[in-house]
């Protein structure tokens, strides 16, 4: 049974001021509302102490400092911690490259990711499929407006991480994002693909 220790609390408060006055796109929730449910996801799909604390951190280097920020989360709560969310992250520059190529990159990179980096972001990619399922219902097409990459590199993207996360076997957790991945496709008229999990 794992025991989270002070340390989880010490990177809840550093992420909460991080991403203070940051929101989730299109619905102005608080961004922490993202962190806590991708490091809820990883702590229930048996992640580490130091897997949870990078899941409440993931986007901080890339939304939140760059380089800077990933050097305080690594004096803070260590190497591992640090790699993890640098495996995370697509970007440490402002500004960032283009859209699509981070995204390329990114799909590149998590081909030789670690397990605890390819755990995070499975979790980050499933609450995003979640939010992007829950509010299209609500908006239909005009949801696609909020997406850098609009509906067609979304649904892109989408679809690419599921091949790359597959090819590591799959889990409870990465059936989920298949089926949601699936579910968006479907409701937005892109065709209904079988769903391929395990």
């Amino acid at each position: 049974m794992l025991i989270l220790t002070d340390r989880f609390e010490q990177a809840l408060i550093l992420a909460n001021q991080l991403h203070a006055n940051q929101v989730r796109k299109g619905v102005g929730t608080p961004y922490i509302s993202h962190l806590l449910a991708v490091s809820s996801l990883v702590l229930e799909n048996g992640g580490s102490e130091n897997e949870v604390i990078a899941a409440l951190l993931h986007d901080a280097v890339e939304d939140q400092g760059g380089k800077s920020t990933l050097e305080l989360i690594r004096s803070e709560f260590g190497n591992e911690v640090a790699a993890i969310v640098s495996g995370c992250s697509d970007a440490d520059t402002i500004p960032k490259p283009p859209w699509r190529e981070r995204k390329e990159a990114y799909l590149k990179h998590l081909a030789n990711a670690s397990p605890s980096v390819r755990l995070v972001s499975v979790a980050d990619k499933l609450h995003n499929a979640r939010a992007t399922l829950r509010d299209y219902q609500v908006l239909g097409e005009e949801l696609w407006g909020r997406f850098t990459g609009g509906k067609d590199g979304t649904l892109w993207y989408f679809r690419s991480l599921v091949v790359v996360f597959s090819s590591f076997g799959f889990s409870p957790l990465l059936n989920e994002f298949i089926r949601v991945v699936a579910e968006i496709e479907c409701i937005a008229g892109s065709g209904c693909p079988p769903v391929t999990c395990e």
